[in-house]
């Protein structure tokens, strides 16, 4: 099994339960950090988990 070393940003939407244009949004306002790779953009497992992170510290 090959482990992915990033997603996409319909990937990102599922994983945390958010509509598409949400996300997207998101990583317009760089809420969510990505990368460009062609026409598409890419985001690392880490920048997800920081941003889960920075959404609960907002929380507290």
């Amino acid at each position: 099994m090959i482990t992915r070393k990033w997603h996409t940003v319909a990937e990102v939407a599922e994983m945390l339960g958010y509509g598409l244009s949400k996300t997207k949004m998101l990583v317009a306002t760089q809420q969510i950090r990505s990368v460009k790779d062609g026409r598409n953009r890419r985001i690392l497992p880490e920048w997800v988990d920081q941003y889960i992170n920075d959404r609960v510290m907002e929380g507290n």
